[in-house]
């Protein structure tokens, strides 16, 4: 996660957002007498809410996480994709 400036976003707007854009990575803007934001590709926005749907009730999450114990523990099988 990187961090700048307010002014310094605005000097270097186009190349902050490329790096966000290639690094995948977090860039928290720091503003005088203001919250900081971060910028964040939507992507990785679009992930995160996927993520707290999924886990948004404690059945469906109980269902997750147990899905991920069994392939941890060594069971499921690969399958080939159904092509179009």
């Amino acid at each position: 996660m990187g961090y700048v400036g307010y002014t310094e976003l605005r000097r270097n707007l186009a190349e902050h957002l490329d790096r966000v854009e290639s690094d995948r990575a977090e860039l928290v803007v720091s503003r005088r007498n203001r919250e900081d934001l971060a910028i964040i590709p939507l992507a990785e926005l679009e992930s995160l809410r996927e993520t707290l749907h999924l886990l948004g009730t404690p059945a469906n999450a109980a269902r997750l996480i147990a899905g991920v114990r069994q392939l941890d523990a060594g069971g499921g099988a690969e399958h080939s994709l159904i092509e179009e």
